[in-house]
């Protein structure tokens, strides 16, 4: 049976093959750090897996804190480009394997600061830190939106939650032309965006696709979840930056047959069609019961949990596919039904026409109090920041 050092050393290697961990320092890092001490209640063979691991739930057996997978875990420390002495702080603790890493990357000259919501999590990180070898991390128990002002400025601010907005703590403590590297939500899209500071702005330099749990504390902003067809329906709308819906009137959308309008559209991973998509009123993310698309109560939606999709008045629209998934659909039920997924399709085939695929995302923060930009694809105005988000052709 193979021991943690033969286990942590195949799974670095599977993402090198994959090329999620490109650098030769994070490779490194992967391969020092023990990461089964940070999840010591699991096999080894889960703890070296490619999977995330829920290490603490609520009373509610909701989860509030996980390892997250390696590839994220690799994906998010290339995005950062740590640096020896750097100064670090990570807002999200968890068992504490994410500032080990940290911690080897900055080396002896630099500094990692992690702060913990919760003081369970944050004990047992602290520990999981001292017996790896990685007592030097200062562990801290707070509300992460506050961040750490006692060791600022920080060259480095990592985010490992899910955070819908750029509270001022994370401005004042960040250095000018330091990076923050945060999974932000922009009208329910989540992207983990590395956001350099330049003065008054955050720039991206790289925005990647991700999910992670929601932060707590005085920045948690929930998402509106409105059930299709009675609770536990067959579908569930997740509506963000408090969007008006009519929950009673969209309930009775499955009411009414469905209709498929098909786009004469390559299928395309949709990264950047879902930005397109969310400047469309009413833009949600809709997640269908399997069992429903299964026994053909609903159309089947793009993936096996759902799809973005579009609600306006008691209709809701989301993307489809056909059998071999070569080509992009709409479905929608509702009363307005055709009309909603004739609009929907109309917006998918002006994305394929002005580069689709080809494009990319850029994302601009901005303080709101001193916020002038407003000529992006997608302005959201948050409660500190306003986030410009650009699509642009690549070359």
């Amino acid at each position: 049976m193979a021991g943690p050092a033969d286990l942590r050393m195949a799974m670095v290697d599977q993402l090198r093959e994959w090329k999620v961990v490109c650098s030769e320092t994070i490779e490194d890092a992967l391969r020092a750090v023990p990461r089964h001490v940070f999840v010591p209640d699991v096999p080894l063979e889960k703890a070296y897996g490619f999977d995330p691991v829920v290490t603490h739930r609520d009373a509610e057996g909701i989860a509030i804190s996980s390892v997250s997978a390696p590839g994220v875990v690799g994906g998010m420390l290339e995005q950062l480009n740590i640096r020896p002495g750097c100064r670090v702080l990570e807002i999200g603790a968890g068992t504490g394997y994410n500032a080990a890493l940290l911690a080897h990357l900055v080396g002896f000259t630099g500094a990692v600061t992690t702060v913990e919501y919760d003081a369970a999590v944050t004990q047992s990180a602290r520990e999981a830190l001292t017996k790896a070898g990685y007592g030097d991390v200062t562990v801290v128990c707070g509300d992460g939106a506050f961040g750490w002002a006692d060791n600022a400025p920080y060259d480095r601010i990592i985010v490992t939650a899910g955070a819908w907005d750029i509270p001022p703590a994370w401005w004042d403590q960040l250095a000018d032309g330091g990076l923050l590297l945060v999974p932000l939500r922009m009208r329910g899209l989540t992207r983990t965006v590395a956001l350099e500071r330049d003065g008054a702005i955050l720039r991206s330099r790289s925005v990647k696709e991700c999910g992670f749990i929601p932060m707590r504390g005085v920045c948690a902003v929930a998402e509106q979840n409105v059930w299709v067809g009675g609770r536990d329906g067959d579908l569930l709308l997740r509506v963000d930056d408090g969007q008006p819906i009519d929950a009673e009137a969209v309930g009775g959308a499955l009411d009414h047959p469905g209709t498929v309008v098909w786009t004469g559209v390559p299928f395309a991973m949709p990264e950047i069609l879902d930005f397109w998509l969310a400047g469309m009123d009413g833009f949600c993310r809709v997640l269908a019961s399997r069992d429903a698309a299964q026994n053909g109560r609903l159309v089947a939606p793009m993936f096996f949990w759902g799809s973005m999709g579009v609600f306006d008045g008691g209709s809701v629209a989301y993307l489809t596919t056909n059998a071999d998934m070569s080509e992009l659909g709409v479905c929608a039920y509702g009363p307005d039904g055709r009309e909603l997924a004739n609009r929907v399709a109309g917006r998918i085939r002006e994305w394929d026409s002005v580069g689709g695929p080809r494009m990319k995302v850029r994302v601009e923060v901005h303080q709101i109090d001193a916020a002038s930009s407003s000529d992006g694809w997608l302005v959201i105005d948050k409660k500190h920041s306003r986030v410009v988000v650009r699509t642009v052709p690549t070359a």
